[in-house]
């Protein structure tokens, strides 16, 4: 259910007018499976009435699905996702990992403010570098 919620307002979020959304999630080819049922079930969940749902698996989590999930959910099928491997958290993991020795001999609220800290840097950095990339 709070998967359900977070992609309905994150699809409904600056989206007027978009004609699709498309929603990469590690377990997409099960979550899919009944989530039009859950739409009509409650009443508090909503996408956008014209928006067409498109749902893929990220591509390191597709290796480890069934056959049949490649065909249907692998994102190198979805016109218009691009070069997208649909992984952006699993590649925080390793620079991470940096700070994991430190953050094990602190107290909980300090640890929350050292990961806190270290994503707010990462984004920061992210932010400001974005334009020395130029696209092709």
């Amino acid at each position: 259910m709070n998967v359900d919620y977070a992609i309905c307002n994150a699809l409904k979020y600056q989206s007027l007018g978009l004609p699709q959304g498309l929603v990469i999630y590690d377990i997409g080819c099960q979550w899919i499976t009944h989530f039009q049922k859950r739409l009509k079930d409650s009443r508090y969940l909503s996408i956008p009435e014209v928006m067409k749902l498109l749902v893929a698996v990220g591509k390191f989590h597709l290796s480890a699905h069934i056959r049949e999930c490649f065909v249907h959910y692998s994102l190198n099928f979805v016109y218009g996702s691009g070069q997208l491997d649909g992984e952006i958290l699993e590649t925080l993991w390793s620079p991470f990992n940096m700070i994991s020795a430190p953050a094990r001999t602190m107290s909980m609220s300090s640890r929350h403010q050292l990961y806190d800290d270290y994503m707010r840097d990462s984004n920061w950095k992210k932010i400001v570098g974005i334009g020395l990339f130029p696209f092709i």
